[in-house]
């Protein structure tokens, strides 16, 4: 079951359109006034956000196309992609608490990033939508037309995502709520364990991790958190999708009190946090997490393929 050439060549068109449509050309929707400042949901206008829904949901569409047969598992990647240039050509979380040095402000800025997440989970929602709408049409044209549609209803992530489907929906969703209380706990250890970036003094406080590890460490995260939703729930990637979103609240209630606040204000520079998921935007978590959720649930796939008929061989 090995990744084949074409497919690759697909994963790579569908990422190269959301990089060049979403993270490029439309990078003035949410560009900051200050070049050196982070990408943040309040930079953008709501023209620029009822934008940005409209071009994630034509990618998620394009791309299912552009991708297809694979469409439906390859197609949901634009977005993210996309977005992903974003989460990195802005400034760092460092840029934000250095702008506030009172705890008071500290605390503001706090409590506006929680609400961020969701936000940018709004557009890689469009783009699935995109990418589901494109599915029900050809289905529906191909049906119209009485041609067979088994090049699709037998691929891979149909066959293999069978829990939704087969579940009575009230057992379906406590199992989905378990597998997001698991994506975020994953989630966090393990950025914790990956992002992290001491200060070189005898103080073990973490600093803000360089982009290429903010990268690396999500994702990772993600991926971790995503083969263990499918390998022991045998759930999708949707629920460690939607964790990411969590996380940042997540951190904020475990490392981010109004004591914990006051006291890196007074005492510690603004560089520092803490704890490490503290340092990665809400636009990097979502975008990231997304990525690594989609990644981990296919070599969950890949494993249990092996398992099953490399391992007897």
């Amino acid at each position: 079951m090995e990744l084949s050439w074409i497919n690759k060549l697909r994963i790579a068109a569908v990422g190269a359109l959301g990089v060049i449509v979403l993270g490029l050309w439309a990078w003035p929707l949410a560009a900051p006034a200050d070049p050196l400042s982070p990408v943040r949901a309040w930079s953008v206008s709501p023209l620029g956000t009822i934008a940005l829904l409209v071009l994630a949901f034509g990618l998620g569409f394009v791309s299912y196309f552009l991708a297809w047969p694979h469409g439906r598992e390859m197609g949901i990647l634009a977005v993210p992609f996309g977005l992903t240039v974003w989460a990195c050509r802005g400034g760092p979380m460092r840029v934000l608490t250095q702008a506030c040095k009172q705890p008071s402000e500290r605390e503001a800025l706090a409590f506006s990033l929680w609400f961020e997440p969701f936000y940018w989970l709004l557009p890689v929602a469009a783009g699935f939508a995109g990418v589901l709408l494109a599915q029900h049409l050809r289905r529906a044209l191909n049906a119209t037309a009485g041609v067979g549609d088994a090049p699709e209803r037998r691929d891979e992530g149909e066959n293999l995502r069978t829990s939704g489907a087969r579940a009575v929906l009230p057992s379906y969703l406590l199992s989905g709520l378990l597998a997001l209380v698991a994506a975020v706990l994953l989630g966090q250890f393990f950025v914790g364990a990956f992002a992290q970036d001491v200060a070189t003094s005898r103080n073990v406080t973490p600093t803000q991790p360089a982009v290429g590890q903010i990268i690396f460490a999500v994702m990772a995260a993600f991926a971790v958190a995503a083969f263990v939703v499918k390998k022991f729930g045998n759930l999708s990637y949707i629920w460690p999708i939607v964790g990411s979103a969590f996380l940042t609240v997540f951190a904020q209630a475990l490392y981010w009190n109004s004591e914990t606040v006051r006291q890196f204000a007074e005492t510690q520079p603004a560089t520092f946090f803490p704890h490490s998921a503290l340092t990665i935007l809400p636009i990097q978590f979502v975008a990231l997490g997304t990525l690594g959720s989609i990644l981990g649930y296919w070599i969950a796939v890949r494993y249990d393929w092996w398992r099953e008929h490399e391992s007897t061989a």
